[in-house]
């Protein structure tokens, strides 16, 4: 058991210092050939930050562990509006953007409402049992994602912050510095590999431990590994919101909230169909219900105030009470 909890713990650190090493190296190989920092904002460094969770996931769902894989991008969306926004918010209240509370927390909610289909087709059962996120499914979700991003680009260009078509000119004449091109390479294939090894490492131990001692599979993913992917994220947005840059803190969780179903699980469930057998509707229901506790509290007067972040945090708590419950 202790073996176990060592490889947890080892297998979590390899895939967050895994995914720093990529989205540092490819960041870098992009400036090094003129791409402007908001393209490589909106995809290099959104993607990196999702890689745990993406690796997890996949490996998971391959290894015949579905529930894992499932467990972890439900449990860290409810992880990212609760925990994360609630320790955020009580650090310092946080400002909200209109345009975050009328068009990108509303995306996230599709996102989750569209989860939520495609796992429950049948009111009658509470638990999902059989139920399976297919091919068509996770292609489903694959197209929902490719509309968020040309989305998120339209508008970042409406709002003028993509490059003119001028500027990209100009920056396409520049001279290409590939003076650090093979310690970006050799970067971006060491926290590949770091992410391949650790998400192994992190799944096996983890599929142990729920073994050994009989605890759901979902419950092990929507706790231990939900949680453990969900570090980088958390470590973000409070030191954002700590100092002040609370629209980044926000931005960081709905765009992973985005990612993890749209594209996480898309992919994976293009992969490789996942069979639900734990999972059950009291944790898809919390994961909608954190989304639009999220939406109703920004909403009001474009602001998370402490007491609102308290709130999320005894939703989470509660929530966290119940999973152990079913132990």
């Amino acid at each position: 058991m202790l073996v176990n909890l060592i490889y947890i713990i080892v297998g979590i650190a390899l895939v967050i210092w895994g995914a720093d090493r990529l989205t540092d190296g490819a960041a870098s190989l992009a400036r090094g050939m003129r791409v402007p920092e908001i393209i490589i904002g909106l995809t290099i460094v959104a993607a990196g930050t999702s890689a745990p969770e993406l690796f997890v996931s996949l490996v998971s769902a391959i290894k015949g562990t579905s529930d894992l894989a499932v467990g972890n991008v439900i449990g860290s969306n409810i992880y990212n509006t609760m925990l994360i926004v609630g320790c955020s918010a009580l650090v310092a209240p946080m400002a909200v953007s209109p345009s975050t509370v009328k068009k990108d927390i509303p995306f996230s909610v599709l996102a989750s409402l569209l989860l939520f289909m495609l796992c429950f087709d049948d009111m009658d059962s509470p638990h999902l049992w059989g139920n399976e996120l297919t091919r068509s499914d996770g292609l489903i979700m694959l197209a929902g994602f490719a509309a968020f991003m040309i989305y998120t680009f339209n508008a970042a260009k409406k709002d003028g912050l993509m490059p003119t078509e001028e500027e990209l000119e100009e920056n396409s004449e520049l001279p290409k510095d590939y003076s650090k091109l093979w310690r970006n390479i050799s970067f971006m294939v060491l926290g590949l590999a770091c992410l391949i090894i650790g998400s192994n490492l992190f799944v096996d131990a983890a599929s142990y431990v729920a073994y050994r001692y009989g605890v759901r599979q979902s419950v092990v993913g929507l706790t231990i590994v939900a949680g453990g992917t969900s570090l980088p994220e958390l470590a973000t947005s409070v030191v954002a919101a700590y100092k002040g840059r609370s629209a980044l803190a926000i931005g960081n969780v709905i765009g992973s909230n985005v990612f993890n179903i749209l594209l996480i699980l898309g992919i994976t469930a293009t992969v490789h169909p996942m069979r639900i057998m734990g999972i059950t509707i009291v944790d898809l229901t919390m994961m909608l219900v954190s989304v639009g506790l999220l939406w109703l509290f920004a909403y009001t007067k474009y602001f998370v105030s402490r007491k609102e972040g308290a709130v999320l945090l005894f939703g989470f708590g509660l929530y966290m009470c119940w999973l152990f419950y079913l132990l």
